[in-house]
């Protein structure tokens, strides 16, 4: 994809407009990109990143506060923990705006399947919101992180531990619980695994993603609500 149109596109997707794409374009560029450019080692993500990391919590602490006045200070830690934990802003990042296409990465990192390592699309996810926070402020920030972050976010965070809803499960219900990898898909560097999760040897499901984990999630997800209807979380 050329850098030009898929800064455009993904303005589009976020739902923001930056007047300084430097901003944008420092938020995206992981350190082997970078490296690769010979560019200044302070122009990848990762400043941008430790800013948008305090922004975010600040506003999911603001709004677990003020829209739950029934928590206690421990439930509310818990609570924001497991929304901006990576897997959760992963997530959010992956369903939201597909963000790892748009991500800056150097040829060896490219490779290596970088692309859809949790680890480096939620860094990202973060450098985006400090780099909108830095380019409009403390609304345009904080209207970033509900229509992304805190939007369903009890839906958001029961995908994430659908594995562990549904191994607390079968193991209550005495019931067997297995991932089967199925198929791999694709080149080394852009890879798609295809898992199929097993419950009691008869409910299965399967899903593709990016990583076995991420398939195994999902897979695991499909169980609980197509065959369970059961999702519980907090």
């Amino acid at each position: 994809m050329n850098n030009e149109s898929g800064y455009t596109e993904l303005q589009k997707l976020i739902g923001y407009d930056f007047q300084n794409s430097d901003f944008l374009i420092k938020a995206l560029s992981h350190s082997s990109y970078v490296n690769e450019l010979k560019l200044n080692k302070h122009d990848d993500y990762e400043r941008t990143e430790f800013l948008g990391d305090a922004v975010l919590e600040l506003t999911v602490s603001d709004f677990l506060y003020r829209n739950h006045p029934e928590m206690h200070e421990g439930e509310m830690t818990k609570l924001r923990a497991a929304i901006v934990c990576e897997p959760t802003l992963a997530y959010c990042a992956r369903e939201g705006f597909d963000l790892g296409r748009y991500v800056l990465l150097g040829k060896g990192e490219e490779k290596s399947g970088g692309r859809g390592r949790d680890s480096i699309v939620s860094d990202v996810f973060e450098a985006i919101i400090g780099a909108i926070y830095l380019d409009g402020g403390m609304d345009a920030a904080k209207a970033f992180i509900y229509r992304f972050v805190l939007s369903d976010y009890e839906k958001k965070i029961e995908f994430v531990d659908a594995k562990t809803i549904l191994q607390e499960y079968a193991q209550d219900h005495g019931m067997s619980l297995e991932y089967i990898p199925v198929a791999e898909l694709g080149p080394s560097h852009d890879r798609d695994y295809v898992m199929r999760a097993v419950l009691d040897g008869r409910i299965a499901e399967e899903a593709t993603a990016k990583s076995k984990k991420a398939a195994q999630q999902s897979a695991a997800y499909a169980i609980l609500v197509k065959h369970l209807n059961r999702t519980e979380r907090f």
